[in-house]
């Protein structure tokens, strides 16, 4: 049986008044409404609580996308060497990325959860959650990357955690109409957790 989500409306008057008391109110909720195995690798460190921002991200996706189910992600935090073996192995390109999404659940379309009912294959035997797929994240190109793009680490590592939760929901983007929309997404997502350029 799926885990459904006990999502409480929190008006928008609500979040401009108090933008602390909202993040720590979805910091709470988290508990409930997902669960994320949290993997790190390598030498290389980020200077954040990956897991507290991941979490922030993750919850606030689920929001955007109206999600109904409690959700399960697993999250590995490695290095350029081993991205780019991935990358070889799952994609056949032979260099290192930034994320890579594996997603679990094959949408048809985007976040067409009504496709989901009664696939039991979708969801956690026990827990009931959603088996949402793995991220992989290279914790040197996210250095690299808020480098270059002039912004903090923990900005660059919120969107990429952003970017791979629209892969594991379905969004794409290979045509310019699906980049749009996924580039709207994400910083809609990270304008909501007020964690901006």
């Amino acid at each position: 049986m799926a885990a459904q989500r006990n999502v409480e409306e929190q008006g928008e008057d609500e979040r401009k008044i108090h933008p602390y008391l909202f993040v720590l109110q979805d910091v709470h909720r988290m508990e409930e409404t997902m669960s994320i195995f949290l993997e790190e690798e390598g030498t290389c460190s980020l200077d954040l609580d990956c897991e507290m921002v991941a979490a922030l991200v993750i919850e606030t996706v689920l929001e955007d996308l109206s999600c109904p189910y409690e959700v399960e992600v697993n999250l590995l935090l490695t290095d350029d060497e081993e991205i780019r073996e991935m990358n070889r192995m799952y994609r056949n390109i032979d260099r290192a990325t930034d994320v890579l999404s594996f997603p679990m659940v094959d949408f048809g379309q985007v976040q067409a959860f009504e496709d989901l009912e009664g696939s039991d294959d979708c969801f956690h035997p026990e827990s009931g959650e959603l088996l949402l797929g793995d991220i992989v994240i290279s914790k040197e190109h996210v250095l690299a990357q808020a480098d270059t793009y002039g912004h903090s680490v923990k900005r660059e590592f919120a969107f990429l955690i952003a970017h791979s939760m629209l892969h594991l929901f379905g969004y794409d983007h290979m045509e310019d109409q699906e980049r749009l929309v996924m580039e709207e997404k994400q910083g809609s997502i990270l304008d909501k957790i007020k964690i901006t350029r």
